[in-house]
């Protein structure tokens, strides 16, 4: 890889479900089943924008939270349970493919001296086991994985992109971009202080819920995003 002036984006730090991987939105709608075989009546809009982006137990919290003041803490654990035996079985099923253009994207990347990072609200037996399906490699394809399982706070924290940093030593986010298909993508890139928090529109939130987050940016394909970092 090439070297990068210091003044300028020298990472990308990209979502994966929505953002860069499509998987048919198979996780939301799995923690949707999941919620409700407990006897609730969510609809998935309800699961996506309350839960989209977010650590998944943290996802169901919140959800839950949205008609009960105090969600029991054991049955928010018990949901998680079922969710991650549910989207074991189906991920091993499932046809998962990169978003349009993730590959070309990342070498784009790569190529001008950029690292790739691809992070995510799952724990890292299911983000590994999604890379290896695509059969992307740290190293080659992309640069790092950080996931849930790495950091002790969450979305909206910058806790996982500020592990990104140190990885690389970079020193500041005026230096990193985000990339992310959900509002708390956005949020999370904005207080890491990255100089470009961009909302993409392949994932679970709408052009319309992206632009509530107030991003630098909105586009509709990775590709677009290269000029936007010069």
């Amino acid at each position: 890889m090439e070297t990068t002036e210091s003044n300028s984006i020298q990472m990308v730090v990209c979502d994966m479900a929505g953002t860069t991987i499509d998987e048919d939105n198979i996780v939301y709608k799995t923690l949707h089943q999941a919620i409700n075989q407990f006897g609730y009546n969510f609809s998935l809009e309800h699961v996506l924008t309350y839960g989209a982006g977010k650590e998944k137990k943290q996802a169901i919290e919140s959800i839950i939270g949205t008609i009960e003041q105090h969600p029991d803490e054991d049955r928010i654990t018990e949901i998680f349970d079922l969710f991650l035996a549910l989207l074991e079985e189906k991920y091993d099923n499932a046809l998962i493919t990169p978003q349009k253009n993730a590959p070309e994207f990342f070498t784009a990347l790569r190529n001008k001296g950029v690292r790739v990072v691809l992070n995510t609200g799952y724990n890292r037996r299911t983000a590994e086991k999604l890379i290896n399906k695509l059969g992307w490699k740290v190293g080659v394809d992309i640069d790092a994985l950080v996931t849930a399982d790495d950091v002790p706070r969450n979305r909206p924290h910058p806790d996982m992109i500020l592990h990104a940093m140190q990885l690389y030593n970079i020193p500041s986010g005026e230096q990193v971009a985000k990339v992310g298909d959900s509002k708390i993508d956005i949020a999370e890139g904005q207080n890491a202080g990255c100089r470009l928090s961009i909302g993409i529109t392949t994932g679970a939130h709408t052009k319309e819920q992206l632009q509530s987050a107030n991003p630098t940016f909105i586009v509709d394909n990775l590709m677009s995003i290269l000029p936007l970092l010069d």
